[in-house]
């Protein structure tokens, strides 16, 4: 996805119609379904990666982000041709290296292969399954080899994101929110910690939609969509106008992120049992084979 601006720090360089509509792994032949499903794998081998580094949710959510961003459109990257599993340690390992948590690519590459090792199973919920020692490290051979691999896909998505790397998320702007409809008050009661809980879930559950909701909206209205799905879940109510125009956000925009953060349940669901039996192809090999398996499926 390249990016032309950079308007604010308070905004996002948004996809364009023709970038959701026409990204280069759907022009390489992949199926939309599958391109949807590796992508959404992606983003969670992305978010293990982060918590057994250690990284604060924040950095994590931008390399989500720049993730996402990257396979985005006929000019971004292709599952056919980039792996998923090395644009996610680049991504990491770039979006850390901006922060005040950089990670050595050694860490970020021992991390990784652990998480693709083929004892441990990455799931949805983020975590992996107990493995041998053995399975953590790298020899140096191997090393050297990932290193190479890591940086080179770095400088890859810098290209494509005409090295812009900001991405400004909304989970503070959130919670600022919530102070100001005074539903956030200083000493916290249980309602309002469970409210604000709730929004920062969503926002974070939405980096994983299939709707690319990060790519097609500005914080506040999804710092907005996550404060009134939340609040219809808790229970809490909130001023009775029309209060989401404060932020400059339409009914509209705010109904179809509700509905957009409201279905992510049932469709990581689906998922879960989509690839209950098999792995999600996050290497080009094994799209191809994913690809094959298909082909045979439909002619058969």
């Amino acid at each position: 996805m390249a990016v032309e601006v950079q308007l604010s720090t308070l905004s996002n360089p948004l996809a364009t119609p023709e970038q959701l509509s026409n990204s280069s792994s759907q022009l390489d032949g992949l199926p939309a379904d599958l391109e949807s499903s590796i992508r959404y794998k992606a983003a969670i081998l992305t978010q293990a990666a982060g918590i057994l580094l250690n990284l604060p949710q924040e950095i994590i959510a931008q390399a989500i982000v720049t993730l996402t961003r990257f396979y985005t459109g006929p000019e971004g990257g292709s599952f056919r041709l980039h792996a998923a599993k090395d644009v996610s340690a680049a991504s990491i390992y770039m979006t850390a290296k901006l922060s005040f948590a950089p990670q050595s690519p050694r860490s970020v590459l021992n991390v990784y292969a652990y998480l693709l090792s083929r004892n441990p199973h990455v799931s949805d919920d983020s975590r992996a399954v107990e493995t041998p020692d053995e399975a953590h490290y790298l020899s140096e051979g191997s090393y050297q080899s990932l290193r190479t691999i890591l940086l080179a896909t770095e400088s890859l998505i810098l290209r494509a994101l005409s090295f812009t790397t900001h991405v400004s998320l909304p989970h503070h702007l959130a919670l600022t929110y919530l102070q100001t409809l005074g539903v956030l008050p200083p000493i916290a009661t249980d309602k309002s910690s469970k409210l604000a809980k709730r929004t920062l879930a969503h926002l974070n559950t939405a980096l994983l939609s299939p709707q690319l909701l990060y790519l097609t909206h500005q914080p506040p209205a999804l710092a907005v969509a996550a404060i009134y799905l939340a609040a219809r879940e808790v229970g809490i109510k909130l001023v009775a106008s029309d209060w989401w125009e404060v932020f400059d956000v339409e009914r509209e925009e705010l109904g179809f992120l509700v509905v957009g953060m409201g279905s992510m349940a049932g469709w990581a669901e689906e998922e879960r049992r989509k690839w209950a039996e098999r792995r999600c192809p996050l290497a080009i090999e094994e799209v191809e084979i994913e690809l094959d398996r298909k082909k045979v499926e439909t002619e058969g």
